[in-house]
């Protein structure tokens, strides 16, 4: 057993609001750490403790390995979080956490290194039956073993960077005459982003779905899993809404997905939690795409549906306490969407947004979540991800779960940036996604930004009807003739008249 009473949460924004939340629920003290601009951050404010770690460049701050452990040694804390993103999934700040005498609490920085590149994933998946898409099992650096590769499974084939990740490094060559040029483009732009510009050959799935399956691991070969996510809304391969169960899997299906995902945190002695990523082919066929070895954005849709707190599960593993659940014990209750809230513009292709958050009003109600990192008057900083909050609804089913979405979604007002909350009405409007066959071209093949008229907020409905109103009734009120200075309106129309006019 591994004791701590103080956790030291590496991240910013939603999730390290989320962890310290979970972490206080179980009586744990909590440490945040924050950069120059985020000194008045929520999850700054919200902790025991506020460690100031450098500027607002996240090279400078929360990418810094070794400012964030001396802020655990000097605040006393015995572990750290690291949330997703930054370091999250970083073996050698694991190891260098675990050197220092603390607590990481995630997995081992082996099974880090093993999932982090994608061809050593594929391998270790390969000798442990679970399937993967067909393609190469090395990098291929001479287009003559692409084409040969190319040929045996098939065009189209996704040349795909192993060390790649948020859709860079990666491809789509559908003809032999195509290979050259673009496996040499990829190799560049792998190398250029990742320092790694080892490539590999594989199937292109044409009109997937993306379904993962969240998992937790004990360490020690076990492993169990909490059902699927479908997350196939995606623009540019970011996920943008996800659900909790896929409306696209059988229950036999669903029943061979998660044993895969079972099998992979087996193949690995995964720690922690963890989540599968499957793709999803027309015919039924699934593939292994990759694992992320943290927690998910989207991780509140499967406590919504399942009642685990997966903060708590990750505190109990950590601690050497195992998993504290039984497989037959877990089941899907009801249906959950989430929605990332983002600081983009839908209208100018999700063009980033900053600015002062003005209004915030969030309709709850009952089966209604909101996880989030700002406040009414925080200012929303250029120097981070966009996500602002995620909004989690819960139905008794999928038709009850949409409709409570909509409710919501009309309702919440956020003035200040440019936000998506229009573009996710939208969504629930289309027919694909009203009958869960969309796919992960959904956006691409729907959203036209040049054309699309973004729905109203109930806010913005009634500010315009009173504004309408206001300005019909001044039209009555005024006088007939509307040339002398009563018709003119207000002080400030006379001024302007005036000063236009010389004051004659």
């Amino acid at each position: 057993m591994r004791h701590f009473d103080k956790v030291l949460v590496a991240n910013r924004g939603e999730i390290a609001v989320r962890v310290i939340q979970g972490l206080r629920e179980l009586g744990i003290a909590t440490v945040a750490v924050h950069s120059d601009p985020d000194r008045t951050a929520l999850h700054a404010l919200l902790a025991d403790e506020a460690v100031a770690i450098g500027p607002a460049p996240a090279g400078e701050s929360y990418l810094v390995g070794a400012r964030l452990i001396e802020a655990a040694r000097k605040t006393g804390a015995g572990a750290i979080h690291p949330g997703y993103g930054f370091l999250s999934e970083n073996a050698a700040f694991c190891r260098a956490v675990e050197a220092a005498g603390l607590v990481f609490i995630g997995p081992t920085a082996a099974s880090m290194e093993v999932m982090g590149d994608k061809l050593a994933s594929r391998r270790r998946m390969m000798q442990s039956g679970v399937p993967v898409v067909p393609g190469t099992e090395d990098a291929v650096r001479d287009p003559a073993v692409a084409i040969s590769c190319a040929g045996k499974i098939g065009y189209p084939v996704l040349l795909k960077a192993s060390a790649g990740g948020g859709g860079k490094g990666m491809r789509v060559v559908r003809s032999a005459g195509d290979m050259a040029a673009a496996l040499r483009q990829t190799m560049g732009e792998a190398g250029q982003s990742f320092g790694n510009d080892a490539i590999f050959v594989e199937k292109y799935i044409e009109d997937p779905k993306h379904i993962e399956v969240q998992v937790l691991g004990d360490g020690l070969g076990g492993a169990i899993h909490l059902f699927e996510r479908e997350c196939s809304v995606q623009r540019r391969h970011q996920k943008v809404i996800e659900e909790s169960p896929s409306p696209s899997l059988t229950p036999e299906l669903r029943a061979r997905i998660c044993d895969a995902a079972v099998q992979t945190a087996r193949a690995v002695d995964y720690r922690g939690a963890g989540t599968v990523e499957f793709i999803l082919a027309p015919g039924g066929e699934f593939y292994f795409l990759e694992m992320n070895t943290r927690l998910q954005v989207e991780h509140p849709i499967t406590e919504m549906v399942t009642g685990i707190d997966l903060v708590h599960a990750q505190v109990r593993i950590a601690r050497g306490e195992g998993i504290g659940l039984r497989q037959e014990d877990l089941h899907q209750r009801g249906w959950a969407l989430e929605f990332r809230v983002c600081a983009e513009d839908p209208a100018r292709n999700f063009a980033p947004s900053i600015g002062r958050i003005e209004v915030m009003t969030v309709p709850l109600g009952p089966g209604v979540r909101l996880d989030t990192g700002v406040y009414e008057g925080f200012e929303v900083p250029i120097h981070y991800d966009p996500l602002l909050a995620k909004l989690i609804v819960w139905g008794e089913d999928r038709p009850r779960a949409i409709a409570r979405a909509q409710r919501v979604l009309r309702e919440f007002t956020l003035h200040g940036p440019t936000h998506n909350l229009p573009f996710h009405q939208w969504a629930l409007q289309q027919p694909s996604f009203r009958d869960g066959s969309y796919t992960t071209h959904f956006v691409e093949a729907t959203f036209d930004p040049a054309t699309w008229l973004p729905p109203l907020s109930a806010a913005d409905r009634e500010a315009l009807v009173a504004a309408a109103t206001l300005v019909e009734s001044s039209r009555r009120a005024a006088p007939a003739g509307g040339d002398d200075e009563a018709a003119a309106g207000s002080n400030w129309r006379r001024a302007a008249r005036r000063t236009m006019t010389g004051n004659r």
